[in-house]
């Protein structure tokens, strides 16, 4: 499984634009897109900004290819989120996942 990167910026005052846009757009489109596996959206503090932190599972870097083009490290930016955010990275950067641990059920 392939773990991609992606941040962006946002003024405090307008914090909540991202989320609705990631929440209405982005998982309906990734939903259908083969190879997706999941995505978590998080954020923090900066104190002059709210950095968003996007990341999503794939089940390989053909799969994000498939998403993203030929050049994968290339952020995928609609402009929903170019219209919600202060400022974002233009590159992701990719990690293989090598352990994945959850809680024991029980």
């Amino acid at each position: 499984m392939i773990l991609r990167e992606w941040r962006g910026r946002a003024e405090p005052g307008r914090a909540d634009a991202y989320p609705a846009h990631f929440r209405a757009r982005v998982v309906q489109e990734l939903r259908h897109v083969p190879g997706f596996l999941g995505a978590e959206l998080v954020r923090r503090d900066l104190g002059d900004a709210v950095e968003f932190t996007v990341l999503t599972r794939w089940a390989s870097m053909a799969a994000i290819r498939a998403f993203a083009g030929e050049d994968a490290a290339r952020a995928v930016v609609e402009p929903g989120a170019v219209a919600a955010l202060r400022d974002y990275d233009e590159l992701v950067t990719h990690h293989e996942v090598i352990d994945s641990v959850a809680p024991d059920a029980g």
